[in-house]
């Protein structure tokens, strides 16, 4: 009588416990009403603080161009990675300058391209 009050007991809980999860995972998935979630996003809202930010440039040590959206070391300016570089694309300019851009296009140098149009006046 014992082990199979048991036995169902464990199938009881076993069941219970894959139903959890499984209305766990369709609220994660779908944004169901999740007060934990709302805590989380709530805590990475926060107001616009530069103190971690500046405390990073000021504890970086560069003997050269300490790049102000990486703070990367580099040669000269227009030597400094785009902050995003999956989905940017850095351009130069000309005369030691560059701009980081958003990739367009299905080619690498795509957005080189628009820019180089829209300078002539053709885009």
């Amino acid at each position: 009588m014992l082990p199979n009050l048991l036995r169902t007991l464990g199938a009881l809980l076993l069941l219970v416990s894959v139903a959890q999860a499984q209305f766990q995972f369709f609220e994660q998935m779908f944004g169901g009403g999740g007060g934990r979630q709302e805590q989380q996003r709530a805590s990475q809202n926060v107001p616009s603080d530069s103190s971690r930010y500046q405390s990073m440039w000021e504890g970086s040590r560069c003997d050269k161009y300490l790049c102000p959206g990486t703070l990367a070391c580099v040669h000269f300016p227009h030597h400094c990675p785009c902050p995003h570089s999956d989905v940017e694309e850095k351009v130069e300019l000309g005369e030691g300058s560059a701009v980081c851009v958003s990739k367009g296009g299905y080619k690498p140098g795509e957005a080189a391209r628009k820019i180089e149009l829209a300078r002539k006046g053709l885009l």
